[in-house]
């Protein structure tokens, strides 16, 4: 049986799938960058503007039917969920469409379709200009739309429609939202200290594994000092000392697996997966019991502060409690699994020039802030900065976004302009709008230093956080209201990385559960 780990990655494979190679290259250096880090702040609600929505009669480009169709009723769904999964793959269905319909934008099903998915016809946007429609919520809605066409069963969150399922028009968005605004406020002075102990264990870890057989994965232990960390750092607590133990990552992987089972592939005969997964929903009552578990470990965690806030903002301890364990298992825990490897790979592969370059910057930075690693010297550090801007560009955590048109509208691609009606679901395939070619240079290829000096223009084209990188998450927004948490740890990972190691050599598997990475040498830090 696959590891916990392992198999998260897999059983997350449709929110992280790669069916290409990258290339890996780094440029010379560049002028430092002065992008601000301001962390867990609560803003002012305000709209977002997309600069890919045009009123009719301001619309510039010339108009064009949306190609493509959603064919026979049932029969069209099904069709493009066996091209999807099986005979073209994830990649080459859109690269085929695309090509077929001489278009970025165009009409496809997406799954699962029948049975679970009473509508599954999309309005499909891969490029960067037409992309930020789908987070203007004066213009979209994002009710129940987190996972796609679909919703998961509320029974595998206690009940409740979890915080990523809301629209901001809804009076639960905002308290939900404001409490994990408070958590990460509250905690914010452990981030960094609970970082340093977590990974000075893991990295001590491999160093055993790797000296005694040659190589060291990065998954298992990987997997476990996650959630460990997390937990730390958001409530105090070790979960390896609690009835949880390290169970932690096993069930997460069986949770995660019931709510994202029709949109993955996991290798099965197409016989076997497509009745198991993809036509109706695995039964809630499989993870019942181990869901318990977790609840009752984030209970006993959150008690006192935390939930009276929830209580204040108009939230019960309970709803309050499984929004904690979403917002931790499946966002962050799960983005953490998938987001490390994938910049541990790159890094690893872009070579020892860039990894001096990193080490000398952030060992500089240190000895300057009197040899600690703070919030302050993490902003002085733009090489470091970018590297984790160019991973969460390329191999966003979360590369499917949904909306539904709330009213008529026009959308423009870089060629043409398009009439969406209101109700028309709209999907975007971060993955391909992230390497727009008429937007990124060498789109493709992970370039190390791309948003230093005058790169950093381009941070408004990376969207991982369900937004664009230089706006800020807020009450009035979908953007991931632990944005700045996700870049903060990402950023920990590489100082803590070259801090120890001037170098290192990985192994790195691509495929459609993602990157497993290997560890084959470390070189210790020597000036």
């Amino acid at each position: 049986m696959a590891s916990s780990s392992s198999s998260l990655v897999s059983l997350s494979s449709t929110f992280l799938q790669k069916d290409t190679p990258l290339k890996r290259t780094t440029t010379t250096k560049s002028p430092i960058s002065k992008s601000p880090l301001t962390p867990f702040s609560v803003n002012p609600i305000k709209a977002t503007v997309s600069v890919s929505e045009t009123d009719t009669k301001t619309a510039t480009l010339p108009m064009r039917e949306i190609p493509g169709d959603y064919g026979l009723p049932f029969i069209g769904p099904i069709k493009d969920r066996q091209d999807f999964f099986y005979n073209e793959g994830q990649t080459n269905f859109f690269k085929n469409r695309i090509q077929k319909y001489n278009s970025t934008v165009f009409r496809a099903n997406m799954p699962p379709g029948p049975f679970i998915s009473s509508n599954p016809n999309v309005i499909v946007l891969l490029d960067g200009k037409s992309f930020p429609i789908l987070f203007d919520v004066s213009k979209v809605e994002k009710r129940d739309l987190f996972t796609g066409t679909y919703m998961p069963s509320t029974k595998l969150t206690g009940g409740y429609r979890i915080l990523s399922y809301l629209d901001p028009s809804e009076p639960k968005h905002d308290q939900l939202k404001r409490f994990l605004f408070f958590l990460l406020k509250s905690r914010s002075t452990h981030f960094i200290p609970e970082f340093h102990s977590s990974y000075t264990n893991l990295f001590e870890t491999l160093e055993k594994e790797l000296a005694k057989k040659g190589k060291a994965a990065f998954a298992d232990s990987g997997a476990q000092t996650a959630f460990n960390y997390l937990a730390k750092a958001f409530y105090g607590v070790n979960p390896t000392e609690t009835k949880l133990g390290t169970d932690a990552p096993s069930i997460i992987t069986k949770w995660t697996a019931l709510q994202l089972a029709p949109i993955l592939t996991i290798g099965l005969p197409r016989l076997i997966e497509e009745p198991l997964l993809h036509t109706f929903l695995l039964p809630p009552a499989l993870v019942k019991k181990d869901y318990q578990r977790l609840y009752e470990f984030f209970y006993e965690s959150s008690s006192g502060p935390l939930l009276d806030e929830a209580v204040r903002l108009g939230v019960s301890k309970e709803e309050a409690v499984h929004n904690l364990i979403f917002a931790t298992c499946f966002n962050s825990y799960g983005g953490m699994n998938i987001l490390f490897p994938s910049m541990l790979g790159f890094i690893g592969e872009a070579g020892v020039d860039l990894h001096i370059r990193l080490a000398e910057e952030i060992r500089s930075v240190v000895k300057s802030n009197g040899g600690k690693v703070t919030m302050a010297g993490l902003e002085q550090m733009p090489l470091t900065k970018s590297v984790v801007y160019e991973t969460l560009r390329i191999e966003p955590p979360v590369p499917f976004q949904y909306a539904k048109a709330k009213r008529d509208l026009v959308i423009e691609n870089h060629e043409n302009a398009f009439e969406v009606k209101e109700g028309e679901m709209l999907f975007g395939f971060q993955p391909f709008a992230a390497k727009d070619p008429k937007i990124f240079d060498r789109a493709e290829e992970f370039v190390g230093d791309r948003f230093m000096g005058e790169g950093e223009k381009l941070l408004k084209h990376v969207l991982w956080s369900n937004g664009p990188e230089t706006e800020q998450t807020n009450v009035g927004n979908k953007q991931c209201a632990g944005k700045d948490f996700v870049v903060l740890f990402s950023r920990l990972l590489v100082v803590e990385l070259f801090l120890r190691y001037d170098t290192f050599d990985v192994e790195v598997k691509k495929g459609a559960a993602g990157s497993a990475v290997t560890f084959t040498s470390f070189k210790k830090a020597t000036f």
